[in-house]
């Protein structure tokens, strides 16, 4: 049975994007359908315009295709994307989650599995703090969360990170890469024995 994956992120600098783009990778590789979309930016220009590396992400990406809540309805899984800003997840993908309220009513995000990615500047910047903040959003919602724990070895390669992939410094290394190509996988094989076991 194939599974729907809903990757949905913001990345200021380029970092996330790749990170997501690996995910999406991952759950593709195990035949699942994946929509790989980026939340809006909400920052104005003249903040963006101050670092070249915002302002070409941001043109890089523009005709990128945009996340819609509808995306979280079709979806059978979950895996969310950011950078962490002070330890929390970015203000970008805060307010797009904020609108999944009527969902969350409904009880459509509740028993999906979910799993979270971020990057942070410094190794000590914040990345296990705004993947747990993240995590709140997703008991409230009943989601499952999925995280890639130490289950392969990739995940210690990539630093360690057994909340979620965590890429440090400007760009996400080779290493980085291959944990979220895992975590994304992990992701779909979950939601794949889900479905086969509702069914």
């Amino acid at each position: 049975m194939t599974v729907k994956v809903a990757v949905i992120y913001y990345s200021a600098t380029g970092t996330v994007h790749a990170l997501a783009q690996a995910v999406a990778e991952g759950a593709v590789s195990t035949g699942a359908e994946v929509r790989l979309r980026r939340v809006a930016e909400l920052a104005p220009e003249s903040a963006i315009d101050q670092n070249p590396r915002w302002r070409r992400h941001a043109d890089a990406t523009a005709s990128a295709e945009p996340a819609a809540i509808d995306d979280l309805a079709w979806a059978d899984a979950y895996a969310f994307g950011t950078p962490t800003r002070f330890g929390t997840p970015a203000a970008q993908l805060k307010q797009f989650i904020d609108q999944a309220g009527g969902l969350w009513r409904e009880g459509r995000l509740a028993d999906k599995p979910v799993t979270a990615f971020t990057s942070a500047f410094h190794r000590h910047g914040g990345s296990e703090a705004t993947l747990l903040a993240l995590g709140n959003v997703f008991y409230h919602w009943g989601s499952l969360i999925v995280p890639p724990g130490f289950t392969d070895p990739a995940v210690s390669a990539a630093g360690g990170n057994p909340y979620g992939t965590a890429a440090t410094g400007q760009g996400a290394d080779a290493a980085a890469l291959e944990a979220a190509r895992y975590q994304g996988r992990r992701l779909a094989r979950i939601a794949i024995r889900m479905s086969s076991v509702v069914a």
